[in-house]
C-alpha cells in the first residue's frame, strides 16, 4: 500500500486530512496526519510520530507531505524516517495544499509515483492563483 502523511505545525494537517477523505469518499487509513502541537519539542514530536508512521512492506511507499519546506515538522519527520531505515521508500514535499494531497491519493495507486509526485505538485501550484469576481459598478434599483 502507498501511504499519504501529512505533518504540520499545529491543527493544519489533521484538518487537511479531514477535507481529503470528506472529498476521496470517506475515512481512509492510508492517510494519516500528525501536528507539531504548541510547546512541544522536536524530540516529543519524533516520539508521536513513530507511534504513527506505519510499517511498510516490500511494496509499499510513504508519500510525505508536511507545511512547510525546513521546518520542525518535515526535519523531524525525515530524521525519524531515517532512523526507522525506510528513506528510500519515502518520498517527502513541503508546502502542502489541499489539490496536491487529493491528487495524490486519488492516484498514489494505480499510476507511477514519480508521475504522482509531479502531477501533486503541478496541480498545487496550478491552483494558487488570485480568485477575481467582476465588480458591476452601476448600482441596482431595489
Amino acid at each position: 500500500m502507498n501511504y499519504v502523511m501529512l505533518v504540520s505545525h499545529g491543527e493544519f494537517a489533521y484538518g487537511l486530512r479531514n477535507a481529503v477523505c470528506m472529498l476521496a469518499g470517506g475515512d481512509r487509513e492510508d492517510v494519516i496526519a500528525i501536528g507539531l502541537k504548541d510547546g512541544m519539542g522536536s524530540d516529543d514530536f519524533a516520539v508521536e510520530l513513530k507511534k504513527v508512521i506505519p510499517t511498510l512492506g516490500d511494496e509499499d511507499q510513504l508519500l510525505i507531505f508536511a507545511d512547510i519546506v525546513g521546518g520542525s515538522p518535515l526535519t523531524t519527520t525525515a530524521n525519524v524516517v531515517s532512523e526507522l531505515g525506510i528513506l528510500s521508500k519515502t518520498t517527502m514535499i513541503g508546502g502542502m495544499n489541499l489539490p496536491m494531497v487529493l491528487t495524490t491519493v486519488m492516484s498514489k495507486d494505480f499510476m507511477d509515483l514519480e508521475d504522482v509526485k509531479k502531477d501533486a505538485m503541478d496541480g498545487g501550484i496550478e491552483q494558487i492563483r488570485e480568485f477575481a469576481v467582476a465588480v458591476d459598478d452601476e448600482e441596482e434599483d431595489l
